[in-house]
């Protein structure tokens, strides 16, 4: 690790925590240059949810080298951009009877967010924004701004005007309807809150901790923006692509957003790739308003399009929940076993949070996953939540043998903390 310590930038994250220098990779398993294997609930940070090196994916990507296929096109058309698109209005949005326009942003979600925000603020002619507690968004300006967590806000010197944060779906406990707290704000000209421009949300905020939205209340803030002419904004750039067990992670609400961010794993193999998907009547940009170099990355389109067959039908989404279930089911008996540890587990498809009463318990049991072989990282205010996100398509047994290690450091940690307890 000697070169990186004294090359790269402190600001290095992951790499201290996954502490060894990685050199291959197949489906779910990492492997570092010693040949030592690593089972992956990590998948890039939800980049990965069709695994590593996906195999048609990967010939599909080598074909198109050899090929000499265009890979820099900037907004050029290309066959395999017109590939992608062809396929993207097929399978997923004419059999979801969607409309949407698509902008091309890449190479990262929050470039997908900078441009929701400033289209939203072009189209209604409003500054304010409203994003939510716990809400994670990006660290470029605009997305950093209704990004909530204080450790990415604080001080950064950015403009912090012009947003308004709400409490999310179950903010203030059970009992507290924070659609009703929201829905008076917004009606009541003197709570101080202008009438946004857009409403922005994650319908599961991941790296909040796992907080799943109900469906009553996606569905009661789509009415409320209808309601009051606010765009809705959606956040899919973690929690979409299939992770809930359907391609987009509001489907199961029934509502349809103004916009929708789509970044991660669009591309099917971790290649940077971002799109924002516009309601035509909101496409009002003029041609070249809102730019990028790399938003022209063909070889993402490519792994892209051949992604996207694995949704010609409702199989694979049904396989997602099926394995969805089998976690829930291993992380209640992981409750049941070390309640003096765990809080609760929450997830819904691929996304799964195990809450730790001590955030210091949470993070010595990611550490002692390393150690054993498993890669997996935590989320929350307080990172006291573990964030379980196997890639889409492990198999079964990969899955019972992460679950194993993960239930030995749970008990290595109890040990542990039971022995330096006082008497």
């Amino acid at each position: 690790m000697n070169i990186f310590q004294r090359r790269e930038s402190e600001i290095r994250s992951y790499c201290r925590s996954f502490p060894t220098v990685f050199e291959r990779a197949e489906g779910a398993r990492l492997f570092d240059r010693e040949g030592r294997p690593y089972i992956d609930f990590f998948a890039g940070a939800g980049a990965l949810n069709y695994g590593h090196n996906p195999p048609e994916m990967t010939a599909a990507l080598i074909a198109y080298l050899q090929e000499g296929g265009v890979l820099h096109s900037l907004d050029m058309a290309t066959v395999a951009k017109q590939r992608f698109l062809e396929s993207f209005e097929s399978i997923v949005l004419e059999p979801r009877a969607m409309d949407y326009k698509v902008q091309f942003t890449a190479p990262t979600g929050a470039n997908a967010i900078e441009a929701a925000l400033k289209l939203a603020r072009r189209v209604t002619g409003r500054r304010n924004v409203i994003a939510f507690t716990n809400g994670y968004h990006g660290l470029s300006a605009g997305a950093m701004a209704i990004t909530a967590n204080r450790h990415f806000r604080h001080e950064s010197w950015i403009q912090r005007l012009d947003v308004a944060f709400m409490p999310f779906d179950g903010y203030l406990g059970p009992d507290v309807d924070t659609l009703a707290y929201l829905t008076k704000v917004l009606e009541d000209q003197s709570s101080g809150v202008d009438l946004p421009a857009a409403i922005v949300l994650e319908t599961v905020q991941a790296e909040g901790g796992v907080n799943i939205a109900r469906d009553t209340w996606l569905q009661g803030i789509a009415g409320l923006c209808q309601a009051h002419g606010i765009l809705l904004i959606v956040d899919d750039i973690q929690v979409g692509c299939g992770r809930t067990g359907t391609f987009f992670s509001f489907e199961r609400a029934g509502i349809k957003p103004d916009m929708i961010a789509l970044s991660k794993s669009i591309s099917g193999v971790g290649l940077p790739m971002s799109v924002l998907l516009i309601r035509p009547e909101c496409d009002q940009w003029k041609p070249g308003e809102h730019t990028g170099t790399f938003r022209g990355n063909n070889l993402a389109f490519v792994a892209a399009d051949r992604a996207l067959q694995r949704w010609q039908n409702d199989d694979f989404s049904q396989e997602v929940s099926r394995k969805g279930e089998l976690l829930g089911q291993h992380l209640q008996d992981l409750e049941n076993e070390f309640p003096e540890m765990a809080t609760t587990n929450r997830g819904i498809g691929m996304i799964h949070g195990f809450e730790f009463k001590d955030s210091i318990q949470c993070k010595q049991v990611a550490q002692e996953a390393f150690q054993q072989g498993l890669i997996i990282e935590t989320c929350g205010s307080e990172s006291n939540v573990l964030k379980l996100l196997p890639p889409l398509t492990i198999d079964g047994e990969t899955l019972g043998e992460g679950m194993t290690i993960l239930r030995k450091c749970l008990r290595i940690t109890a040990e542990k903390c039971q022995t330096l307890a006082p008497n």
